[in-house]
């Protein structure tokens, strides 16, 4: 997947300046795709030069002026063409995965304390996807185009979830170690 792909995905939720976009990125998106705000500047760049965003500017009285950027019809059939190609398998690069594999020669100590805090982080994740649905899916009724987002963050759910569990299986296999 290309960020232009995250990005369109985003704007697909309603117009947004840079800056909104963003935060929304940030907020959402980013939990399975990481970009930074200056990347997603220049993306949207690059996809009104490729005709799949338009963008209006915004008067404001105080402060600079806005730019607010809308998917295009274009836009929408590059998304359309996009979700037909195959979808490769992640790779999985993890320092911490890597350093088990040589076990018996890293400090037991220091792979202890990353292990938890590792789990501190997936903790932390899971509370954020576990209040996420319940404002935004409290009802457990999902709007048609909210399906997905659902599916989504039952899966993030899901995999924070085997981390912890994970986890906390390591640190119980290296007690006394």
């Amino acid at each position: 997947m290309a960020l232009s792909h995250a990005i369109l995905v985003c704007l697909t939720e309603r117009p947004m300046s840079g800056y909104d976009l963003a935060k929304f990125f940030d907020t959402s998106i980013a939990f399975f795709w990481k970009a930074t705000h200056p990347q997603i500047y220049r993306e949207l760049k690059k996809l009104g030069g490729q005709g799949y965003v338009t963008s209006a500017e915004e008067v404001q009285s105080g402060k600079p002026n806005r730019f607010v950027y809308s998917i295009t019809d274009a836009g929408k059939q590059a998304l359309k063409d996009w979700s037909r190609e195959p979808v490769a398998l992640p790779l999985i690069k993890d320092d911490l995965l890597v350093r088990l594999q040589a076990i018996e020669y890293v400090d037991k100590d220091a792979l202890r304390e990353q292990i938890r805090a590792r789990l501190a982080a997936h903790r932390e994740q899971l509370g954020q996807y576990h209040h996420i649905r319940d404002v935004r899916f409290s009802d457990g009724k999902p709007a048609p185009e909210d399906l997905g987002k659902l599916m989504g963050l039952e899966l993030g759910i899901q995999y924070e979830q085997g981390w912890i569990a994970w986890c906390e299986g390591v640190l119980q296999r290296l007690e006394g170690t």
